[in-house]
């Protein structure tokens, strides 16, 4: 996924009420940007960052410019807006970089379902020798030490999707998670125990009862972000875990 439009460059000076960001420009002047991102960015909002804006070309907006990427602490470009992981895991569905999920010739988004009222953010029909697949699709911004962490605040949302996904594939259906990976220092993605221990309690069972998980990275520069890499999920013993490390 390219930029139609080059970023405009800026620093962090305060994230607030969840979807707004004031940032300095490298101008001096001082703008409010929409926020796509209704998550707590644990690690993605420290004033004095580094961040990128996108012009949305809109007359009629009441802020203008949406904040894309940050700069984390270690270095690392991180794309917060959520409102790009479905079109980027679609991407490299249909770019056969997600082999574990080819082979389909439809994709429809935000279709009902469940008993739950849900919407699957894409349903994949039509395989030829495989069930139509019930794709939701997570991003992740939070890593530590390499580790992507998910979700970044409690998420009962997030547990709800996933007893939805459970109940697809006890009915013969394929059920997959994709945890869409918008930064490039993670390795392996695991649960936020520490954080939501519920989501990650329902996640584990929900891959005991047949839900796929997956995990992919992207490569993210200012031009343009591509999910490029599968990372293993991983779900540790919740009676091996330690103090949480450090966020960057």
């Amino acid at each position: 996924m390219h930029f139609s439009e080059p970023l405009i460059e800026g620093e962090l000076i305060r994230r607030y009420k969840r979807f707004l960001a004031d940032v300095r420009l490298s101008d001096g002047r001082e703008v409010t940007a929409h926020t796509p991102n209704t998550g707590s960015m644990l690690g993605c909002n420290e004033p004095g960052s580094r961040v990128w804006l996108r012009e949305s070309g809109s007359t009629t907006r009441k802020y203008p410019l949406s904040w894309e990427l940050v700069q984390a602490s270690c270095g690392t470009l991180v794309g917060i807006n959520t409102g790009l992981s479905n079109a980027l895991v679609r991407e490299a569905i249909e770019a056969g970089r997600i082999r574990s999920l080819s082979g389909y010739d439809r994709v429809r988004p935000e279709v009902r379902y469940g008993a739950e009222n849900s919407r699957i953010d894409l349903l994949l029909e039509d395989h030829g020798e495989l069930p139509d697949c019930y794709l939701e699709v997570k991003n992740v911004t939070l890593a530590r030490d390499g580790i992507g962490l998910f979700p970044d605040a409690v998420s009962t949302r997030g547990t709800k999707h996933l007893r939805e996904l459970a109940a697809m594939a006890q009915q013969g259906a394929r059920a997959c998670l994709c945890f869409c990976v918008q930064r490039g220092d993670v390795q392996q993605m695991q649960p936020a125990d520490d954080i939501d221990p519920e989501y990650g309690a329902a996640l584990r069972a929900a891959i005991d009862q047949g839900v796929e998980v997956i995990a992919y990275r992207a490569e993210i520069s200012p031009r343009a972000i591509h999910l490029t890499t599968a990372v293993p999920v991983v779900c540790p013993a919740l009676a091996a875990r330690r103090a949480a490390p450090a966020v960057t």
